[in-house]
C-alpha cells in the first residue's frame, strides 16, 4: 500500500541528514567581520529601538499617565527582548555570516544616522 516515491524513500522515513561542506570549515577573516559587523548593528538598533520607545514628554515612571506613551513603552520592551535573543542565534554556516557582513556593512550606518537623527 505504501510504494516507494521517485527517489526510492518512502513516506515514513526521513532521507539521511546531510551538511553543507563547509558548515565547520568558516574562514577565520569571514566569521570575525560577520560576528563584528553582526554585533555593532545589533547593538546600534538595541539603542535606537530603547531611544524610539521612551516615553517623550515624560520620565519613565510617569508614562503610564499616558496611554500612547504606555503602549510605546511597552511594544519598546518586546522589541528589545526580541533584539536581545538574536544576539545569542550565531550563524550556523559561512552563507550566515556572509550574509551578516553584507547586512551589517549596508545597514550600521543606515543605523547611525537613524541614531543621531532621532536623538
Amino acid at each position: 500500500m505504501d510504494s516507494p516515491g521517485a527517489n526510492g524513500w518512502s513516506r515514513w522515513e526521513s532521507p539521511p541528514k546531510t551538511e553543507s561542506p563547509d558548515s565547520k570549515n568558516i574562514p577565520l577573516g569571514l566569521r570575525v567581520a560577520g560576528f563584528a559587523v553582526r554585533a555593532v548593528f545589533i547593538a546600534c538598533l538595541l539603542v535606537l529601538t530603547v531611544r524610539v520607545s521612551l516615553p517623550q514628554n515624560e520620565t519613565i515612571w510617569t508614562a503610564y499617565d499616558t496611554p500612547w506613551d504606555l503602549v510605546r513603552l511597552a511594544l519598546g520592551f518586546v522589541v528589545c527582548i526580541g533584539i536581545v535573543i538574536q544576539v545569542f542565534r550565531a550563524p550556523a554556516d559561512a552563507d550566515g555570516y556572509r550574509t551578516w557582513l553584507y547586512l551589517g556593512l549596508a545597514g550600521v550606518p543606515f543605523v547611525l544616522i537613524c541614531i543621531f537623527a532621532v536623538w
